[in-house]
């Protein structure tokens, strides 16, 4: 039987996911509501259970109306897609994993979807967790590519894993004097909202990504116990910062920013090391830092794959369709409002 549960029924809803051995942060309905609050939708969590299985998943649940390209085209509050919350999700399954369960899971899924008005979802896959890997029955699967872990077994597993350049990239920002320290002060979050725009506007980032004071909110009162501002400060000025998610076992890079004027101090480099210290010192497993933006091999790849040159973890997305004739409308309707380009990698298309 498959079963929904709101955002209203938080309790309901965390009991849920700690039943499952391997929950993490991204599944906590605390971490849903800040984007709700930036407009990514309505948090819903599905349960699914069975003589086998538990199932669940995580996802924001869009009115299609209100992307500005079907506005007064389509009835409001008539068409819906899912998309998994910023960061990583998925359905995570516990217990004897049979064909039988995933077509049974797959099939009321599926129904109670297009009841509920839903055309599609697509899926940002856990990659530690690894949950992409026994979904094939249920989504169109893709790999993307590597993401980097830190596997937080020791301090000497971690500095061994770490590039002959990091090593040397960290002990200069130890040797000119970078300090790093860590809390939760309200203060801290409005020096990090401060200096991310700067990092935001540095790298040319789309709009979606200057998360308003709802937002770190939402991160500072909601994730009470799961957020935490890691910063370093050089002669008395904080000069780069790091906000980490954490919860059972897992540590998550989730935003970083930095004063462009002090780049050449590599004070993110001994940051980022100091989490993997402080998360093995506090009996956490791994460190997921993600991969490049959208997937690729960057700069911002190649900065994180030398903070473990071992890391074997896998960055997947699903893609799934429930209803295929609006689907295609849908489409249409994008077509004869301006032409688009199809891309493999973006899904739902209509809204490219």
């Amino acid at each position: 039987m498959l079963t929904v549960i709101t955002i209203d029924e938080i309790d309901k809803w965390n009991s849920i996911v700690k039943g499952f051995e391997n929950y993490d942060v991204y599944y906590l309905a605390q971490f849903t509501k800040a984007f709700k609050a930036i407009g990514d939708g309505e948090p819903i969590l599905f349960y699914y259970e069975d003589n086998n299985i538990i199932a669940m998943n995580v996802a924001m649940k869009r009115d299609i109306e209100s992307d500005f390209t079907f506005k007064g085209k389509i009835p409001r509050n008539a068409y819906f897609d899912l998309s998994t919350p910023y960061g990583y999700g998925g359905f995570l399954i516990q217990g004897k994993v049979t064909k039988e369960s995933l077509k049974s899971l797959n099939e009321e899924y599926s129904f109670i979807c297009r009841r509920e008005g839903i055309i599609s979802e697509f899926v940002r896959f856990h990659p530690v967790l690894n949950n992409a890997e026994d979904l094939d029955l249920i989504y169109d699967i893709m790999k993307l590519g590597n993401t980097i872990t830190m596997s937080l077994t020791s301090q000497n597993e971690i500095w061994s894993n770490l590039s002959t350049n990091k090593k040397r990239w960290i002990k200069k920002a130890k040797q000119v004097g970078v300090e790093i320290y860590w809390g939760r002060d309200p203060w801290f979050f409005d020096k990090f909202k401060k200096m991310y725009y700067d990092t935001m506007k540095k790298n040319n980032a789309r709009d979606y990504y200057y998360f308003d004071q709802k937002f770190f909110n939402s991160v500072l009162k909601d994730l009470l116990y799961h957020s935490i501002i890691f910063y370093a400060v050089y002669e008395e000025k904080i000069i780069s910062m790091v906000l980490v998610l954490h919860c059972h076992g897992q540590i998550h890079h989730h935003l970083s920013a930095s004063d462009q004027d002090y780049q050449h101090l590599a004070s993110t480099n001994l940051i980022m090391y100091e989490i993997a210290n402080w998360g093995c010192e506090n009996g956490y497993k791994t460190f997921h830092l993600g991969g490049g933006v959208g997937s690729k091999e960057d700069n911002l790849s190649r900065f994180k794959s030398g903070f473990n040159k071992k890391s074997n973890t896998i960055f997947s997305i699903g893609k799934k369709i429930f209803d295929d004739n609006r689907y295609k409308e849908l489409i249409e309707i994008r077509e004869r409002e301006r032409d688009f380009t199809e891309s493999e990698l973006f899904f739902p298309l209509y809204r490219i």
